[in-house]
């Protein structure tokens, strides 16, 4: 992948929308002191995924972003966008088949940073490998800052082994072996959980299942509690009708002998009045 192409806006002293042109081959930046010549490095290490303020010069990552000057209000936001070749479709997929890239971070104050690859949102980590897969990034010691030599020199071993593996094209397998380290030791931790959570439904799926148990010798019970008191109603109820028809029938027989003895008595009082004197008066 060959760089081409750097626009600044709003980054540190760039408040005007500024371009470097990067032309295969050398290319160099001249001018005097304080003109802005670190910031495009800075710029091009910023929007590689450079997360140290204190690498960008600043106390905060805002301190990227234009802080004003004796005629120029302080502006709202920075973004810097890098353009690269990627005809020889050397670069990661999912960026593979794009002739072009344009990598991108915008920053607004207090809020935060969101990069973009052709105009589509990801994450930082994303373009951090993008540069690793193509042995640079915002880290690399192939972008010398100011005091950097002083410390190549002074390095420790193990930054010099960094330096080679980057010249060798491997740090970016490096970084995605400790992805998926990270990912594995994830999905260890989310198996341990899962273990624990299963042990908690074992536990739980014993206690329902004694549960159901006695909820099922319950409904048993209240069965036969329900058919005993049905049977005891039901003898309850026939005795009733019982005493009912043997009292009705008692009633029919009391009201016979009382109609016959009715009867009776009627005769016994119109035979005895025929017998009587005219001056009867029954």
């Amino acid at each position: 992948m060959q760089f081409q192409r750097l626009r600044l806006v709003g980054f540190k002293s760039f408040v005007d929308p500024a371009e470097v042109q990067i032309e295969p081959g050398l290319t160099g930046i001249v001018g005097p002191n304080g003109c802005g010549k670190s910031n495009v490095l800075e710029g091009m290490r910023w929007v590689m995924g450079a997360n140290s303020a204190k690498a960008m010069r600043g106390s905060g990552m805002d301190d990227v972003i234009f802080s004003g000057a004796s005629n120029r209000p302080p502006r709202n936001h920075a973004e810097v966008k890098l353009t690269i070749d990627n005809s020889q479709r050397k670069a990661p997929q999912p960026f593979t088949d794009s002739a072009v890239l344009e990598v991108s971070r915008r920053i607004d104050r207090g809020q935060g940073s969101t990069y973009r690859i052709n105009g589509k949102e990801v994450r930082a980590r994303d373009v951090q490998l993008l540069f690793a897969d193509a042995s640079t990034g915002a880290n690399s010691p192939a972008l010398v800052r100011q005091g950097q030599i002083s410390e190549l020199i002074a390095a420790k071993p193990q930054n010099r082994r960094r330096i080679l593996e980057e010249a060798g094209g491997v740090a970016g397998l490096h970084t995605r072996r400790h992805e998926a380290e990270l990912r594995l030791r994830a999905a260890e931790a989310n198996l341990d959980r899962l273990d624990d959570i299963g042990r908690e439904l074992e536990t739980a799926l014993g206690r329902l299942k004694r549960e159901a148990r006695q909820a099922e010798k319950y409904r048993k019970i209240s069965a036969e509690i329900r058919a005993l008191q049905s049977a005891l109603l039901f003898a309850r109820w026939n005795d009733a009708r019982v005493a009912a028809e043997t009292a009705a029938a008692e009633l029919a027989g009391a009201e016979r002998a009382v109609g016959e003895a009715a009867g009776a008595a009627a005769r016994a009082s119109r035979t005895s009045c025929s017998r009587c004197s005219s001056t009867c008066s029954c």
